[in-house]
């Protein structure tokens, strides 16, 4: 699967869409509710003209925009990077990371090196670390510049020269020899230097394979891309630390082999080369990005080492840079690092640094008279040198016939950029490629950087496409004569009313007009019918030359109509990606009189339910509340209360008049309080007769005087119970 997407620019960023190449498959009607159609599905999710205009902005093949580097690489790398507790999680991840931020000039760096040095010195001096961990912490160490002794490097740099003498993988060979080269980096008091470097070159070289691939060891008959690359970092490596030259044999042995591994890379229509890894071992499945990464960096390592002319092929080597920055921003911080570390090996290896040439706007307006802008940069987006750009040939979309223009661009030393000043006066609204040349200026510059001769890029031309002669009529069937006809403004939105029936035509005509005033066919022109239970029907409005029309019959399309009779609203669609005023009208409606459905004919689809509606307002709810009954007079109202208030002053004139006294109120504790909770009592049933009164219903009334007669019950018997008897005392005595 290709790990690039390219990305056009039209009225918004569009991704490029498979739904054209269905637009135009598509017959003359489209059948409504289909479930088995991808684009009807499409259509009824809501806005129709957004859709068009997405499906409008397809990719134009053999071309393809690239940029360099940008700050949106400098977003994602802050993103991804985060570090907890003041480290990453291994040497490896703290390598990739701050390997990343150096590429990217990123000067705030996480806090990490006080954790991080105290792993990568314990790592050096423990004499069980594996070779592996070692070459990492060598690797952190050389950018975070830890406090280490020379005798620790010595120590290291002995183990690691045994390590070489004693390898029998590729792998040992890489991490031994490429943790020498470091500490070669960041020390001059130790001696790296290999003796017997033609032996340890040969061991490596007798690895390889004749497609120009490596193997791991020589026990695996299997070759890999991947171990390509580390192995010609490796012989560069050999190269650099040998206290002799090496065997000029051995180097063009190996510069064979490059070459051999270039005739193996694959490559995309739009010009972008990459190397694929088919090898599925115990090392792991490699990605193409990581498998093209290594073995860039291993071919720029070798050539900076060897200081040999590698007569590599500069299409390719632009074509891996193309590919690299087609990626775009990979969404982890491993694939940011292949990335980054194979462009930043590209641009700094002084033998074949690619210059990308990019466009910062690929939509250019007739009606704005927009300037071609063109940016020429290395891969990391740094200034290129003196150059021109040279505008050689314009090809119209989809006709291999071009414009021969051969055009110097100006120069805008402020702005680091190339201007053409004014589009060529036959270039109308359309989709074009512009191919483009570079001109180096300095003869010296042309043995460093690569151009790859002619650059394709799409462009995008928009303007005002004038609409005439748009009118719409009803026809009889059989003789085809006008019945009605109105004229119609297709700049605002129409308001006509039609009438038919099945025996009668619509047809409905418009003439497109481009800038230049040739006929302008846009990409797609659709003509909507929508019934008023929202049964709809769509039509493509085919065009003969500058004409557009679409005729319906409705004698031929009362069963696709399910023979409903009533209003049909009418709105037409037109858009292209090269059309600025692009359109979505209401035309009016027409009344249809269809006949009467036979027995067997075919029912309306249900109408799908918008899931989202059950979140939406609710209809608003009226309510008339009843009106007051009339009450009583006042006067009335007052005598009942009166009255209600009676019995109780009536209870009160008795006990006045049984002259009622506590001296026989209980003077024991115990008594005492059954006495009071007695009367306690019998003042919460009157508290509770009130509470009926004022607000109480019945049931909690009754409920609650329940469990206050059992109370009263039992306090009312012990206090009685202690009156009785002590009122028999009294008599006995």
């Amino acid at each position: 699967m290709k790990e690039k997407k390219l990305v056009f620019f039209c009225f918004s960023t569009v991704k490029n869409s498979s739904v054209d190449s269905d637009l135009h498959s598509l017959p003359k009607t489209i059948e409504p509710h289909s479930h088995q159609s991808p684009l009807w599905r499409r259509l009824k999710m809501g806005k129709f003209l957004g859709f068009l205009i997405l499906a409008l902005c397809t990719m134009i093949c053999e071309a393809a925009i690239f940029r360099p580097i940008s700050d949106s690489h400098r977003s994602a790398a802050l993103e991804l990077l985060t570090p907890k507790d003041g480290s990453f999680r291994s040497l490896k991840e703290t390598y990739e990371a701050l390997r990343i931020l150096k590429v990217l000039g990123i000067g705030e760096q996480p806090d990490i090196k006080a954790k991080t040095c105290k792993s990568v010195v314990d790592t050096l001096r423990s004499p069980s670390s594996a070779l592996k961990d070692l070459f990492q912490a060598l690797r952190v160490n050389g950018i975070l510049k830890c406090e280490l002794n020379e005798e620790t490097f010595a120590e290291i740099a002995s183990r690691l020269k045994d390590s070489v003498n004693t390898a029998s993988s590729l792998l040992d060979y890489y991490y031994s020899v490429g943790s020498l080269v470091l500490i070669k980096g960041q020390t001059s008091e130790v001696d790296v230097h290999l003796g017997g470097a033609d032996s340890v070159f040969r061991a490596i070289k007798a690895l390889s394979q004749s497609d120009g691939r490596w193997r791991y060891s020589s026990n695996n008959p299997e070759s890999s891309t991947f171990a390509a690359g580390i192995a010609l970092e490796s012989l560069a490596g050999v190269i650099s630390l040998a206290s002799s030259e090496i065997d000029h044999s051995l180097i063009s042995l190996v510069k064979n082999d490059i070459s051999k591994l270039l005739d193996g890379v694959e490559k995309y229509d739009d010009g972008a080369y990459y190397f694929d890894e088919k090898l599925v071992d115990a090392h792991g499945h490699k990605s193409p990005l990581s498998a093209s990464s290594v073995v860039v960096c291993g071919i720029t390592a070798f050539a900076m080492a060897s200081n040999e002319d590698l007569n590599l092929p500069g299409d390719k080597i632009l074509g891996l840079a193309r590919f690299l920055l087609g990626v775009g921003i990979p969404g982890n911080a491993e694939d940011l690092f292949y990335q980054l570390d194979a462009l930043a090996s590209l641009e700094n290896n002084r033998v074949s640094s690619p210059l990308i040439l990019s466009l910062p706007v690929a939509v250019l307006s007739l009606t704005r008279k927009d300037q071609l802008k063109v940016n020429v940069n290395t891969v990391l987006g740094s200034a290129a040198p003196s150059l021109s750009v040279k505008l050689k040939q314009i090809y119209s979309s989809g006709s291999k016939d071009a414009s021969i223009i051969d055009q110097d661009l100006t120069f805008d030393p402020e702005n680091a950029v190339h201007l053409l000043d004014a589009l060529p006066e036959n270039i109308d609204a359309g989709s074009y490629i512009f191919s483009f040349e570079i001109v180096l200026h300095n003869p010296e510059d042309k043995k460093i950087y690569v151009t790859g001769g002619r650059t394709k890029v799409p462009i995008y031309v928009t303007g005002f496409i004038q609409v005439d002669h748009a009118d719409v009529a009803v026809l009889d069937s059989d003789l085809g004569n006008v019945e009605t006809q109105k004229r119609l403004d297709l700049a605002v939105e129409n308001t006509l009313s039609l009438s038919a029936n099945h025996l009668q035509k619509l047809r409905l005509s418009f003439q497109l007009t481009s800038p230049l005033g040739h006929a302008f066919k846009p990409h797609q022109a659709f003509l909507k019918l929508k019934h008023e239970s929202k049964v709809e029907h769509i039509f493509v409005v085919g065009n003969s030359g500058k004409k557009f029309e679409i005729i319906l019959d409705f004698l031929g399309l009362v069963e696709k109509f399910f023979y409903l009779s009533g209003r049909y609203d009418i709105q037409l669609t037109v858009g292209d990606a090269v059309m600025e005023n692009s359109f979505f009208l209401h035309l009016g409606s027409i009344e249809l009189d269809l006949p009467e459905p036979p027995e067997k004919a075919a029912r309306p689809p249900p109408q799908p339910i918008d899931a989202t509606s059950r979140f939406g307002p609710k209809a608003e709810i009226s309510h008339i509340f009843r009106a007051l009954e009339k009450r009583p007079p006042k006067e009335l109202s007052l005598t009942f209360l009166a009255l209600v208030l009676l019995p109780f002053v009536g209870f009160l004139v008795g006990l006045l008049r049984l002259q009622v006294n506590l001296k026989n109120f209980p003077k024991a504790s115990t008594p005492a309080t059954f006495a009071i909770l007695f009367h306690l009592g019998i003042a919460a049933v009157l508290t509770l007769y009130l509470l009926f009164w004022l607000k109480l219903n019945l049931f909690t009334t009754l409920k609650a005087l329940g469990f206050l007669g059992i109370f009263l019950m039992f306090v009312g018997h012990r206090t009685l119970a202690y009156l009785a008897s002590s009122s028999a005392k009294l008599k006995s005595a």
